[in-house]
């Protein structure tokens, strides 16, 4: 018998895995959100329950993948169950599979805590965005023991072009967090090349092509060069996470001694954005930050 599959957190991200694995003929059982109205509308769309407690998503489902937004709603949604409800109560011999970038040791606390209910986990970190969701063409890097990931398997190859199981789940959120960090520094540091060529009346089309075929180079080039050029932020990874993100790199490097003014650069100007009301913009948006005149005078859509 086929898995049932619940989704706690169903933002821009998990709404579009559920989605996939529905049109990959997956039993989608439960989804459930803190914002209600969004949990009945997806579970209207996908045919499935949307309980009012986390512990509904528990009962209806044997695996159930968490994509939430930071370390106070993983901690709130696997806190002990003593009020009745959390998706530990009742969770014997489930598959939890986190998705969420948190900080590292989070994971390892729900790992522990899961397995007191007798339930697995396994981290599946994503470095992707919402297209991929939506495509099953997620870079999925995956950490927990070899049972839970080959238990998994099926299902995440139904999400992903590529899963690599890198681990446990702390070093798999420890490189996630690497690569957000330095994603989040090609970002920053490309809005500036191009803020400077477009001060000195450079064709930015050239100079993006150019950036192109040498040293310049980069992913983020490709995803978010034409954008900040256009001014065009429709959000596939805001700056909000951007900043959050950073700042759980930063810390780590903080504990082992480390240094990284890149790093720390690159979360000011985010934090910035969240701060000056732009924090909703994608990670594209940090141009209107550099860029001359911008500021205050964004292109309303």
């Amino acid at each position: 018998m086929a898995d049932r599959i619940g989704f706690v957190g169903i933002g821009r991200m998990g709404a579009n895995m559920a989605r996939r694995l529905k049109d990959e003929g997956e039993n989608i059982a439960a989804v459930y959100d803190v914002r209600r109205d969004a949990a009945i509308a997806l579970a209207n769309e996908l045919g499935c329950a949307a309980p009012e407690k986390l512990a509904g998503v528990t009962a209806a489902s044997d695996v159930i993948f968490t994509v939430v937004t930071d370390d106070a709603a993983m901690r709130r949604i696997f806190a002990a169950p003593s009020k009745g409800d959390g998706l530990l109560l009742g969770a014997r011999g489930r598959l939890f599979i986190n998705c969420a970038t948190i900080t590292p040791s989070v994971h390892r606390e729900v790992e522990r805590v899961a397995r007191r209910s007798g339930a697995t986990t396994l981290a599946a970190c994503m470095a992707s965005s919402i297209t991929q969701a939506r495509d099953g063409t997620l870079y999925l890097m995956c950490g927990g023991e070899s049972a839970a990931f080959n238990r998994a398997r099926p299902l995440l190859e139904k999400l992903a072009g590529s899963i690599r199981h890198v681990g446990s789940a702390e070093q798999a959120a420890i490189l996630k967090a690497l690569v957000n960090m330095v994603m989040n520094i090609n970002t920053a540091a490309l809005a500036e090349g191009l803020a400077l060529a477009d001060a000195e009346k450079l064709d930015l089309a050239l100079v993006r092509d150019v950036f192109s075929q040498t040293g310049a180079a980069s992913r983020v080039l490709q995803t978010d060069g034409e954008d900040m050029q256009n001014r065009e932020h429709s959000c596939f990874f805001s700056a909000e996470h951007a900043a959050k993100d950073s700042g759980i790199a930063l810390r780590l490097a903080t504990e082992k001694g480390l240094d990284l003014a890149l790093a720390a650069a690159t979360k000011r100007q985010f934090a910035r954005m969240v701060k000056e009301g732009l924090g909703q913009l994608d990670k594209s948006g940090i141009a209107e930050l550099t860029f001359k005149g911008r500021h205050g005078r964004r292109r309303r859509r």
